[in-house]
């Protein structure tokens, strides 16, 4: 219950509020919290930060669902035990099946701005007001649902699941998952390539390097630097 109302809040902060709450650094931690562990939480929702760090929706271009993606992951890697590599490879589905789902809703909601605009001639402000108090909570009762169903009728079987799988294939899942964050970082330099910026681009993943900060960490000191700009 607690992941869907945190899912709730950060569905209306992703298209209302802004305050970042919506991002994977953030939300990890919160899941953690909720689910009794913050350390992993910390660590996958890094992790996920680093891949849709350089997603910027652009229109009708959507990236895959960063809400949903970070809540499923992040619980998937505390119930069943696996790194955070391998719940990156189970988040991204679920991300770009909700957010498909977020597309249609939207489309559907679209059919009352016909009925707010005859409102606006009207100088019905209340029921302007009333329209969009209830598209904020259908899209909030819709990101709770789809946080709180897979969570709540999953993380039972999917320790199971995790157990009869090949090696193999969780071993592919953690490659997968390890190559995410190079596309994220791709797509941001290349969305922001500025050779002025170069200078100070090498030389700062030469030290991160050399001082062994994780991809958590230094995801952390620079998440918020631009993270849902609209990329140029």
């Amino acid at each position: 219950m607690r992941w869907g109302i945190i899912a709730f809040i950060a569905g209306l902060d992703m298209f209302n509020g802004l305050t970042h709450m919506h991002r994977p650094v953030v939300l990890g931690p919160l899941v953690g919290l909720v689910l009794g562990d913050l350390h992993t939480g910390i660590l996958t929702g890094g992790t996920l930060e680093l891949v849709w760090m350089g997603l910027a929706p652009l229109a009708g271009a959507q990236p895959p669902n960063v809400i949903i993606g970070t809540i499923v992951g992040t619980a998937f890697a505390i119930t069943t035990g696996v790194k955070p590599d391998v719940a990156v490879g189970v988040a991204v589905p679920f991300a770009v099946a909700v957010q498909m789902g977020i597309t249609f809703l939207f489309s559907v909601m679209s059919g009352v701005m016909s009925r707010c605009d005859r409102m606006a001639e009207n100088a019905d402000t209340r029921g302007i007001e009333r329209v969009n108090y209830l598209a904020l909570l259908a899209l909030g009762t819709f990101y709770f649902l789809c946080a709180f169903l897979p969570i709540y009728f999953g993380a039972e079987h999917a320790k199971t699941i995790i157990d009869v799988l090949p090696q193999r294939l969780i071993d592919g899942l953690g490659v997968a998952g390890g190559i995410m964050p190079a596309i994220g970082f791709a797509v941001l330099l290349k969305n922001h390539d500025e050779k002025r910026l170069h200078p100070l681009l090498h030389p700062g993943l030469c030290c991160r390097s050399l001082a062994q900060v994780t991809g958590a960490g230094y995801c952390c000191r620079c998440a918020g630097d631009g993270a849902d700009r609209p990329a140029a």
